[in-house]
């Protein structure tokens, strides 16, 4: 059995119960489990491994709740497009993609993320073109340890069935329930502490049909994994679903068992006030992308309706071609900051209510954010063994160096620091209790050649579109 401790840090951010901040204070974990938390001196003083930690700031891991990592081959187009736009662009693109590209690209935006703090994260892969597997995805993020959920995404609804994708990037919706079950009984797992477990997840309402919804429903829940789509992004969705199905997204997807406890859908931006409630009332969580929602315009989501209603939220950087990067640690900084804004129009339509403006920009705090990051996206991925610093969590944290320059002036309050000031790469990262970054460096991945073979698969796939 190894032992990992960590003494001195400046502050460690626990995220526990009682939301204790210890100065001086540490970790001892025992293989990948936290036994003790608290004040270094009173914390066990010999360890197989030893981080002394003075001058930094200890977190808890970072959990992303939602992404398309094939999407880092393809940054920086489509720069001026609506959702609908952007993808009928970048669909030919796609079109392209091999097992190679979808196993490289994981690496790459996993990296990014392991570097911004990122320790667990879900992916939703739905495209499946040539030689493309999930396989290839879950290998790639074993190899860089990260703590992994794999999303099988589909779509179905091709163009000459009425839906948005061409018909060259859908699959047979047999085969997607075969591949589904298979990929479930392969790789999943429910227990606790689980590096890697498996999420069914049709893309969105425009590109899979009612059917595929409900089977996939069927399939995940005799298998006791979650759900995952997107929902309600943009106003051009709502109205394909009125004129398709005579509903709007929310009302169809509750029709089709796509509610509960066990589903989580991405963006959520153009909800009533009784869909909110419907979501609190039910536990569906949201996986809230404030960046991906600015960069195409989609609108400003009602973060703060969903948390007085009790709505599970966490973050999600979303794909690397709408973000167009990976950096969780900003994705909180822009949740904090987009919330003060623009009044929250459902709080602020209720009596009494102005969402938290009116001249005062108290509608979200650093350290609310840090909780959404955390705690917030352990609960919309199911689990409660991470997101926060405790005995019987698992071995899952960061640090961040507070002696430089971007923190400089602010070492009064350094956990509102890490979120208000310009975002930090980690100089230490440890998953499942094994050091991924230390002093700034992936230990799992060599950068240089990665990156070089990372552009090259991207340009192969621009020039053939």
């Amino acid at each position: 059995m190894s032992t990992l401790l960590v003494k001195n840090a400046a502050i460690v951010v626990t995220m526990d119960a009682q939301r204790r901040e210890i100065a001086n204070g540490g970790l001892f974990i025992r293989n990948n489990i936290i036994e003790q938390v608290g004040p270094t001196e009173t914390l066990p003083q010999t360890a197989d491994t030893i981080l002394d930690l003075a001058n930094h700031i200890v977190l808890p891991g970072l959990v992303n709740t939602h992404h398309h990592l094939y999407q880092t081959l393809t940054r920086v187009m489509a720069q001026d497009n609506n959702l609908f736009d952007w993808l009928t662009t970048l669909y030919p693109i796609w079109a392209n993609l091999t097992d190679e590209a979808i196993y490289v690209s994981t690496l790459t935006g996993l990296a990014e993320l392991m570097l911004s703090g990122c320790t667990t994260s879900s992916d939703h892969l739905y495209i499946f073109p040539n030689d493309c597997t999930l396989d290839s995805q879950i290998r790639a993020a074993q190899e860089i340890g990260m703590r992994f959920h794999a999303a099988r995404g589909s779509m179905s609804l091709g163009e000459s069935k009425g839906g948005l994708p061409p018909d060259r990037v859908t699959e047979d919706e047999a085969f997607i329930l075969k591949d589904s079950q298979r990929l479930i009984e392969q790789y999943n797992d429910n227990g606790r502490y689980a590096m890697m477990r498996v999420v069914l997840a049709p893309c969105s309402p425009f590109s899979v049909t009612p059917d595929l919804m409900r089977e996939s429903a069927n399939l995940a829940r005799a298998y006791n994994v979650r759900l995952h789509t997107h929902l309600a992004e943009t106003l051009e969705e709502e109205e394909f679903c009125l004129q398709t199905f005579g509903k709007r997204p929310v009302e169809y997807v509750q029709s089709l068992g796509w509610t509960g406890n066990d589903v989580w859908h991405a963006h959520c931006i153009h909800m009533s006030h009784d869909e909110i409630d419907l979501f609190g009332q039910t536990g569906t969580g949201v996986a809230h992308c404030p960046n991906s929602n600015m960069r195409l315009a989609s609108g400003i989501a009602p973060l703060l309706s969903w948390r007085a209603t009790g709505v599970p939220v966490g973050l999600g950087v979303d794909g690397s071609a709408s973000n167009d990067g990976s950096h969780l640690l900003n994705e909180a900084r822009q949740a904090m900051l987009l919330q003060r804004v623009a009044p929250d129009r459902y709080l602020s339509e209720k009596p009494g209510g102005r969402g938290g403006f009116g001249g005062k920009p108290d509608a979200m705090s650093a350290r609310q954010a840090l909780e959404l990051a955390t705690l917030g996206g352990a609960a919309v991925l199911g689990r409660n063994d991470i997101g926060a610093l405790a005995p019987g969590m698992a071995a899952d944290f960061i640090a961040i160096n507070l002696n430089q320059l971007a923190y400089t002036g602010s070492l009064h309050d350094p956990v509102a620091a890490v979120v208000f000031n310009q975002a930090q790469n980690v100089d230490y990262s440890v998953i499942n209790g094994k050091v991924v970054v230390e002093n700034g460096n992936l230990t799992t991945l060599n950068l240089t050649p990665h990156i070089q073979r990372h552009n090259e698969i991207a340009r192969d796939m621009i020039r053939n579109k």
